[in-house]
């Protein structure tokens, strides 16, 4: 998400755009741990962000629509069953998004699919659950929203859930709803961005929800506090890429809400190449700093480079990971 000042990228960035858009005009890159200890606290400002940012409504097919503009990119089914929702978003958006589910029809929120555990797809969960939503995921999403879970990338420790807005239906593999007439399949992905990663397809609609495994046009952001992993991510493209048809309709995590496989698979071959060049560099026994340096990304930063996980951040979490 953007500062205040810059809502375009507060719906097409990630949570992080917040603080890189708030300090990187006058200070230059600001890591999130020295953006963190200048800008009040990283939390705060993606809160601030949410609460001014629009909510813009994308309507796709067999009454499947995606809402952009609170934390993760947040699906939508309709019908007589009652709504259901992939992520909640963050929890200071409660009116804008009760606007724009309002305009999708007047059935109750009955469904909420947690994709992971992040505070910007899992924070609305508590409001969620009070209006109506069974809460599902993966067990390991219930297992870290129920302790204090430490990211250090964002030099912050998360408090826990309250027990209402942990995930109370969980899986460990594969999980299958039917919903509003809608065939529904989850799958869990192992270590990606995160240990807690599901997909989530609507079968009929030929829409494929890939939380963030996907973050269309920006690098992304590897939580390795939490079981994320480079490979790991490589191995979820290819899993997407797999479930995918031409005209799949792939919702990512973050960035432009729309995508398609075309996207997916330039996404898959720049974090294949990058983690290559940087593992190679790594391989001649260059430290971190000197492989950021080398500038292993170059080719690919035009394109990805944008936002608030620029060049070298993403060059020292791919470092991390190989």
């Amino acid at each position: 998400m953007a500062s205040p000042s810059l809502p375009s990228l507060s719906r097409r960035g990630f949570c992080l755009c917040c603080v890189g858009g708030a300090f990187a005009a006058t200070t230059g890159w600001l890591t999130p741990r020295q953006a963190y200890a200048e800008a009040r606290g990283l939390v705060s400002l993606i809160k601030d962000s949410a609460a001014i940012s629009p909510i813009t409504t994308y309507k796709l097919r067999n009454n499947v629509s995606v809402l952009e503009g609170s934390g993760g990119n947040i699906a939508v089914l309709t019908g007589p069953d009652g709504k259901l929702l992939v992520d909640a978003g963050i929890g200071v958006s409660r009116q804008r998004i009760s606007k724009a589910l309002a305009e999708l029809g007047n059935e109750p929120v009955a469904h909420l699919i947690n994709t992971h555990w992040h505070f910007d797809h899992a924070d609305g969960n508590e409001w969620l659950h009070a209006a109506g939503a069974k809460i599902l995921a993966h067990e390991n999403t219930r297992k870290h929203l129920s302790v204090v879970q430490r990211v250090e990338d964002w030099d912050y420790n998360f408090l826990a859930l309250p027990p209402s807005a942990v995930p109370s239906q969980v899986f460990a593999g594969d999980h299958h709803l039917k919903v509003n007439g809608a065939s529904i399949a989850l799958k869990y992905y192992g270590p990606a961005h995160t240990d807690s990663d599901i997909s989530v397809m609507f079968t009929e609609a030929n829409v494929l929800h890939v939380g963030d495994t996907f973050w269309n046009g920006i690098y992304p952001f590897i939580d390795y506090s939490t079981g994320g992993s480079i490979d790991g991510m490589i191995a979820a493209s290819d899993a997407n890429l797999a479930m995918a048809k031409d005209d799949t309709i792939i919702i990512p995590g973050h960035g432009k809400p729309v995508s398609n496989k075309a996207e997916l698979q330039g996404f898959r071959d720049m974090l294949v190449a990058i983690r290559d060049n940087v593992g190679n560099l790594k391989k001649q026994g260059k430290t971190r700093d000197e492989t950021v340096a080398a500038k292993p990304t170059a080719a690919f930063d035009a394109k990805f480079g944008q936002f608030v996980i620029d060049p070298g951040f993403f060059t020292r979490l791919v470092y991390e990971g190989v």
